[in-house]
């Protein structure tokens, strides 16, 4: 078990590394066997969030995405809704304190199977 996790550490690690390093605008986290959002991934990212404008977490074991997600990644406008729909296992997403798009707002609600939480429209802090 230990080692699984050590293996799934090192993935995310080297993950986050590349996108640091190739000053890519996607963080792709998919098939890293995550159960949660490593929290030691927020301090690395913090520094590049600026230009992160996708993150992948498909394939993963996520039950929820908390406020600490939000606020970190707070410039996320577009949601893959298809993808979201179909994230059966997923419990919980907090993306308040983004500007999500009024598009994805209409569509993301009646799709998702799991609670999205939004800021309301208009009251999205600006950086």
């Amino acid at each position: 078990m230990q080692r699984r996790m050590g293996e799934a550490v090192a993935r995310v690690a080297r993950r986050v590394n590349e996108t640091v390093e190739s000053q890519s605008d996607t963080l792709d986290l998919a098939d890293c066997k995550l159960v949660s959002f490593p929290a030691g991934i927020y301090k690395a990212v913090r520094s590049v969030t600026q230009g992160i404008h996708r993150i992948s977490l498909a394939n993963n074991e996520l039950k929820a995405l908390g406020a600490r997600f939000a606020t970190t990644f707070s410039q996320l406008r577009e949601v893959p809704t298809e993808a979201l729909a179909s994230m059966s296992s997923l419990r919980s997403l907090n993306l308040r304190a983004n500007p999500v798009c009024p598009a994805v707002r209409l569509l993301v609600r009646p799709l998702v199977p799991f609670e999205l939480l939004l800021s309301p429209e208009g009251n999205v802090p600006t950086a």
